[in-house]
């Protein structure tokens, strides 16, 4: 009974030692998440900054229109225009022909946003219209190149172009008639011709031919031998010859001088005034690059 109980101690005494020598878990505590960058950055004081406006992006022009009349103007007209559309993608402008009486009356009932005339407006066509002059503008006076006359006087062109002079010989040229070539009524080149040549008694012989445009005049001078026409110096080639008027050649230089006396003025013409794309077309037509491509295109700058 006594050696019972010793071993009961013993076995309890064992029991408690191996209690009490066994480690203690260590109380665990989850581990704090790392915050977000987006969330440091939230949380992290920052010192304030001025709060800048969105700088709007330029607005680009678009806008289509058409401009209509002069066969003077029309060529220098198609090139100011394929310059402004290349510079301005959203722009679209259409050129067309039909002289310059076309062109007062395009404007006049809205069929063009822009009439073009190479010529001053008469009294009864300026109301209602604004002008816009783009260029000057010789009118020349061509023969065929078989002609050996190589200028004349104002008053003999006059004197031709009326029929009192009728043969070369009679300018110092050959025995041989003289075809008169000219431009049909309406046409702002024939109109300065006639306002600053012609005067207000002459008139152009009934029997000229009659040509719808300068292309049309250029070719007839030059397929028709003895002949004597007028045209915008802007058309002239090596096919034809230019006279001299008054001992003055038709050149840029003399016609700027005042030299050479037939000069005329080439205008967008428009229906109260230009708005919207027209008015920034005409604006860039008259600045510097416009009136570069005026020079370059051997017209008289107006600035």
């Amino acid at each position: 009974m006594r050696r019972s109980s010793f071993w009961m101690i013993g076995i309890v005494l064992v029991l408690a030692l191996a209690v009490g020598c066994s480690p203690t878990a260590a109380p665990t505590t989850a581990p704090t998440a790392k915050p977000s960058a987006t969330t440091q950055a939230t949380a992290a004081p920052t010192a304030a900054s001025p709060t800048v406006a969105p700088t709007a992006a330029p607005t680009a022009m678009t806008g289509k229109f058409t401009a209509a009349g002069s066969t003077s103007l029309q060529p220098l007209a198609e090139t100011l225009s394929e310059a402004y559309m290349a510079a301005n993608m959203g722009v679209e402008i259409t050129i067309q022909g039909g002289g310059s009486g076309v062109g007062v009356k395009s404007a006049q009932d809205g069929t063009a946003e822009l009439g073009m005339v190479s010529r001053d407006l008469t009294d009864a066509e300026k109301p209602g219209l604004m002008v816009y002059t783009v260029a000057r503008d010789a009118v020349v006076v061509i023969v065929n190149q078989d002609v050996s006359v190589d200028g004349l006087t104002k008053a003999q062109v006059r004197d031709i172009f009326s029929g009192t002079i009728t043969n070369w010989s009679e300018v110092g040229g050959p025995d041989k008639p003289i075809t008169v070539v000219a431009r049909e009524e309406g046409s702002g080149t024939r109109t300065a011709f006639e306002d600053m040549v012609m005067g207000k008694e002459a008139v152009i012989v009934a029997n000229a031919i009659l040509q719808s445009s300068n292309g049309a005049i250029l070719n007839t001078v030059a397929s028709t031998p003895d002949s004597i026409s007028f045209l915008s110096l802007g058309y002239v080639d090596k096919t034809v010859k230019v006279l001299s008027i008054d001992g003055a050649e038709a050149n840029e230089v003399n016609a700027s001088s005042g030299k050479y006396p037939i000069v005329r003025p080439l205008s967008f013409i428009s229906k109260g005034d230009a708005t919207g794309a027209v008015k920034a077309f005409l604006d860039w037509a008259l600045g510097p690059d416009g009136q570069k491509i005026v020079a370059d295109q051997g017209y008289i700058p107006v600035k």
